[in-house]
Parts: C-alpha cells; structure tokens; sequence
C-alpha cells in the first residue's frame, strides 16, 4: 500500500491536461500549408519550427512575460522562423506566417483533453480525504476558461492561477500561499507537474516532495542537476496500489 500525503498541488497543462506533442502538431499544420511552404517540405519547416519554440520558451524570463500573451508569442516565434527561411522558400511571408501561427494555436488548444487516468486519480484523491490544489501559471482568464470547460473547481479545495493571485511558479509565494491555503506543511505535502524547474527543484527547496510527470516518457535529461523524488508516465500512477 502506497502511503498518501495531506495535501498535493497540481500543476495543470501537460499535467492533468494534455495539448498534443507540439512537434506532431507542427508538421500537420504544416502539411496544410505545404504549397506555401515549397520548395521546402512541411517536415523541414516544422523542424525549423519546432526548435523556434524550443530555443524562445528555454529562457525563464522570456517566458515569464510571453506566457501571458500566447497567442502574440506563437506568432512571434512562427514570424521569425519565416523570415529566416524566406530566402529559401519566396511563400514565408509575413502574410503566411500570420495564417500559420493562427491556424497553429487554434489547433494546439483545440487539443486539450484529460491525460488518461488523470481525472479518475484526482478523484480518488479528493475521495481518500487528501487535501487539493491547482497551482498553475498564465493568464487568468485563458486558465480559469480550461478549468471550467473541464470541470475542475469542485474538485480542488484551492484553485491558484498566476494571472489572478498575482504571482506564480517557481516564486516561493506560490507554493507557501497554497500550502497555507490548505493549511499543511511542505513536510505534508506532493507537488505534481512536468516543468523540472517549476514542480520539482523550486518546490524541493521548500521541502516538498516533488513528482515529476514525464508524459513523454523522455526521462531526464543527461546532464540534468534537478532529480526528481519521484518520476511517474501517468497521473493514474499516483493512485495505484493504494489497496
């Protein structure tokens, strides 16, 4: 039998909630702008792309400000891979990169579903007594929509987003404020989430246990310094063997 904490805080996206792997979405969105896209193929311009999204959102305060505005950010990203490569391909115009970006971002958020086995572990959570929380980062108004869309609120004694309380992750505000919303202690409580930074080294700090969602299943990077105390493929993890 597993032995449950107190209290747990979830992060939400590419936590409880999963939005594709972006570079899957990248090359289908690409196939449909393919004559555009010509000479280069759909899967050159994704992987451009692709590494585009990586390199813009690597850096915490670029992040810290664009998470609000992402939309504005995709295009921005999308925008600069396309001038990059006009020279290769005359059809990557601002115009084109416009439509991409929109067509993109209404694709990815089109793809927001429960991970599977996450909403019937959240429940069996709550049902077991265990004190629960949202913590999630980003505007207030995109993320308050996703959590109604999803149903969530009444399942977490504690909803926390980072564009109302006005702070958010890894800021050591946002874990103590949840913990004292709950009325636990870091000793008491889990983190759960797939940000490395965010869900297990800042939390850890604090002295909370921190579980690291690796919903790719990637493992952690070789020459990563944060080690998580424990590593699941699926929130449905968290309620097995529970007896």
């Amino acid at each position: 039998m597993t032995a449950l904490p107190r209290a747990i805080l979830f992060d939400l996206d590419e936590t409880l909630l999963s939005f594709g792997k972006r570079p899957l979405i990248l090359a289908e969105v690409a196939e449909e702008f393919a004559a555009a896209l010509s000479p280069l193929t759909p899967q050159e311009v994704a992987d451009h792309l692709e590494a585009g999204f990586r390199e813009f959102w690597s850096d915490p305060e670029v992040h810290k400000i664009w998470r609000f505005k992402l939309g504005a950010a995709r295009l921005m990203i999308v925008s600069g891979v396309f001038q990059a490569l006009r020279p290769r391909a005359s059809g990557l115009t601002p115009a084109a990169a416009k439509t991409f970006a929109e067509r993109f971002h209404a694709y990815r958020e089109e793809q927001a579903r429960f991970f599977p086995g996450a909403l019937e572990a959240v429940d069996e959570l709550k049902r077991r007594g265990v004190k629960l929380a949202l913590v999630t980062n980003g505007a207030g108004a995109v993320q308050r929509a996703k959590i109604e869309k999803f149903d969530l609120a009444g399942r977490f004694d504690h909803i926390q987003i980072e564009g109302e309380a006005g702070f958010g992750k890894p800021e050591e505000q946002a874990y103590l404020h949840a913990m004292a919303a709950l009325g636990v202690t870091a000793e008491e409580t889990w983190m759960v989430g797939d940000n490395l930074e965010w869900e297990v080294a800042a939390p850890q700090r604090l002295g909370i246990y921190a579980i690291w969602h690796d919903h790719l299943a990637v493992g952690l990077p070789k020459d990563s310094a944060i080690k998580p105390d424990r590593i699941i493929l699926s929130i449905g993890e968290l309620t097995d063997n529970l007896g």
